[in-house]
């Protein structure tokens, strides 16, 4: 009896179309996340130098500072500002954990498949986590 052999799948690079259907394993969004974090903290950068000049200056620029959390600046309402400060959380937090992840990876140079999935759902659960808990804080939740 003649057996059949089964074709392999041939893995190509993917083209721009095929993003949105292609599933990527834990480790991939991690890596991706960590790129996005990173040019998020980048851009956000200018931001993060006003408010950190805003409060320390003095005593009315901590003012400004603080209604820009309560009241909005100008134009801008309050949750926006929230709502950016929240990204920022995340940003900050992600890159973080996702960098400690990648130093032990190349430290430890013993990562098995299964140790990659398991670090990768650590690193995202522990950084949406810890950004829920502080944006709780950062909208008056508690």
């Amino acid at each position: 009896m003649a057996e059949t052999v089964k074709a392999r799948p041939v893995y190509r690079n993917i083209h721009v179309s095929q993003i949105v259907a292609y599933r990527l394993p834990p480790a991939g969004i991690v890596s991706i996340l960590h790129r996005i974090s990173g040019a998020l903290m980048f851009v956000l950068l200018p931001f993060v130098i006003w408010l950190f000049d805003s409060s320390v200056s003095s005593e009315i620029s901590f003012d400004r500072f603080r209604s820009a959390f309560l009241g909005g600046l100008g134009f801008v309402p309050a949750w926006f500002v929230k709502l950016v400060c929240l990204g920022l959380i995340w940003a900050y937090l992600h890159h973080l954990i996702a960098g400690v992840r990648h130093l032990w990876m190349d430290m430890t140079h013993q990562m098995s498949k299964e140790q990659g999935h398991r670090s990768a759902v650590i690193t995202l659960a522990l950084s949406l986590l810890l950004t829920l808990a502080l944006g709780a804080k950062l909208f008056g939740l508690y």
